[in-house]
């Protein structure tokens, strides 16, 4: 159990300790001077307990004032997604309106933003290396603003940018090694990795990537970012042609279970969500406990009033 204001709580019980003391030390004064006078008081023990439930409604009332709250687990349901945002220079140029970096931005976010509370959702961004930009969280805007800060550099490398994708699911790092089994993460049927990309990789092992992020039950949507027809762009002082390579795309999509999305059909996007397989979660969270201590020291206070009133005819 957790206080908010635990020095309510002193002050509280201080005050308590001092009425059990008072109504001891008065009652036994009380009942000496009756005693030598002669005089037998009938309903002591109807006094006492009126006194004692008057007590303990201080009492009670004193806890709930320093707002106690319980940790109760809670169970909640919850995915996970990946955004895998390519930002290899290829994704500079403007065969998209304004280019295809700034698309498949507007397509992450609107993908961001249509995805309920219950998914978690965290960015990684990739060119020839691939880098966790923002972990898998709950607070959508953490994803949005990573998406916001991306910039054209490097080139592509999409068997990278699984496995990094994989690792910030799992937190288990994918072994690089090309000629061992493929590695067991554990499965994530929970999880769902959507790639923005053009497709035109230039780096890492994309075959044995898929194939793990398949065992592992990880679904990829690959959106495909670009024309087929394509664009030239400027890469170091040279003038490099690049296309879409949705082939590529598609059969990544295709051996992890997920679909190829046209970045031109952004509103698409929002059907992955329907495809994650939201796993029960528990986690603790505070429930107040104030309301129904002062309900009770109400029914001890009026018990404690009721039972005075009974005897003296007097409510104090």
């Amino acid at each position: 159990m957790t206080l908010s204001s635990p020095l309510l709580l002193v002050a509280g019980l201080l005050v308590t300790a001092a009425l059990v003391w008072a109504a001891v030390v008065l009652g036994r004064r009380r009942t000496r001077a009756l005693a030598a006078a002669g005089v037998t008081m009938p309903g002591g023990r109807r006094a006492s307990l009126g006194t004692g439930l008057t007590i303990a409604g201080v009492g009670v009332l004193a806890v709930a004032a320093a707002g106690p709250a319980a940790m109760v687990p809670v169970p909640r349901t919850a995915g996970t997604v990946i955004l895998a945002m390519d930002v290899s220079s290829s994704m500079g140029a403007d065969d998209v309106a304004p280019n295809r970096l700034a698309a498949a931005q507007r397509a992450a976010r609107a993908f961001i933003e249509a995805q309920p509370d219950s998914v978690d959702i965290g960015v990684v961004t990739f060119e020839q290396g691939a880098r966790t930009t923002a972990r898998p969280d709950a607070d959508h805007s953490v994803a949005l603003k990573a998406v916001d800060r991306l910039k054209v550099t490097g080139g592509t490398a999409l068997g990278t940018a699984i496995r990094a994708s994989l690792t910030a699911i799992t937190g288990k790092q994918v072994p690089l090694d090309p000629d061992a089994d493929i590695p067991d993460l554990g499965y994530w049927p929970s999880a769902t990795i959507v790639m923005f990309t053009d497709g035109q990789n230039r780096g890492g092992d994309i075959e044995r990537a898929a194939e793990t992020a398949q065992k592992a039950g990880v679904h990829i949507h690959t959106v495909g970012v670009g024309t087929t027809a394509g664009a030239t762009v400027s890469v170091d002082g040279f003038r490099l042609h690049t296309a879409l390579e949705e082939d590529v795309l598609t059969w990544i999509a295709e051996t992890t279970g997920g679909a190829y999305h046209p970045a031109s059909d952004a509103a698409r996007l929002d059907g992955i969500a329907d495809t994650i397989d939201l796993r029960v979660t528990v986690s603790d969270e505070p429930l107040p406990l104030a309301g129904g201590l002062i309900g009770l020291a109400l029914a001890l206070l009026t018990g404690g009033a009721a039972l005075t009133v009974f005897r003296s005819g007097r409510v104090i």
